[in-house]
């Protein structure tokens, strides 16, 4: 039998750091780490981002991220903290799990994502 999306998602936040809006805000505050806006444009021109967030959509994220990619990104250091957000977690609970496996070694997600920052009451920027 074949397994779903859901599925999938289940087994990649089983072996990711999921962190939440409180822990985000906290790390990143501290500094010393990438958080990257896995959303399409459409979305972040429509609710906005998190201030200081790197816009990289999920379609490519391996590209900018894996260092021997022609489309890679100085942002994206697999030595560096990275931490990930989408809407609502989905996405960048797999794009964690794919992260570690190009060999991210502290890489997290916004448990909830966007949606979760916005209910903790965190600030949003229209500017990109």
């Amino acid at each position: 039998m074949s397994e779903s999306v859901k599925d999938l998602i289940a087994q990649a936040r089983a072996g990711i750091n999921n962190m939440s809006a409180e822990e985000v805000a906290k790390a990143v505050d501290a500094g010393d780490v990438t958080l990257v806006d896995l959303r399409e444009p459409g979305e972040v021109e429509k609710e906005g981002t998190i201030p200081g967030a790197v816009l990289a959509p999920r379609g490519m994220l391996e590209f900018y991220a894996d260092p021997g990619s022609p489309y890679h990104r100085a942002e994206f250091d697999p030595a560096r903290a990275t931490i990930l957000f989408c809407a609502s977690g989905g996405r960048s609970a797999l794009a964690a799990h794919t992260l570690q496996t190009l060999g991210y070694q502290d890489v997290a997600h916004l448990d909830g994502g966007l949606k979760a920052w916005k209910d903790a009451g965190r600030p949003i920027t229209n500017e990109k």
